[in-house]
């Protein structure tokens, strides 16, 4: 078993990929002619997206769009980083809201949490050794 993406269900597949790619320096792998699935160049593990309509395709009983909630989904997207605080800046000025500020943790690692604008929810972190 292999863990090989994770997808995300959005309103706007185009505008996710082009967030994550100004916001975090990712670039777009596949994105497929319909504009309803898109994936990012993320490293082993891609980051995919899904339009809300196939969402509405793929379950029949429905589901939550990340855009909607009122609070952050359950779920999150965790990015490392060396430098939180100009990422989480940069997400910032972007669109992205700010959920906690970059914070050192006792444990030394550095974490902040953004919201983007299609709803995800991203923890920004440093590698867990620093």
């Amino acid at each position: 078993m292999k863990f090989g993406y994770v997808i995300t269900y959005v309103e706007n597949v185009q505008a996710s990929l082009d967030f994550f790619c100004n916001a975090f320096g990712f670039t777009i792998r596949f994105l497929h002619e319909s504009g309803n699935y898109g994936e990012l160049e993320s490293g082993e593990t891609l980051i995919a997206f899904a339009s809300d309509s196939l969402g509405d395709m793929n379950f029949p009983g429905g589901h939550v769009s990340a855009h909607t909630s009122p609070k952050p989904l359950g779920m999150e997207l965790a990015l490392v980083t060396d430098d939180v605080a100009a990422v989480h800046a940069h997400a910032l000025s972007l669109g992205a809201s700010e959920l906690a500020s970059p914070t050192k943790k006792p444990w030394g690692q550095t974490v902040s949490y953004v919201r983007c604008p299609d709803g995800i929810l991203v923890e920004l972190c440093t590698p867990i050794n620093s």
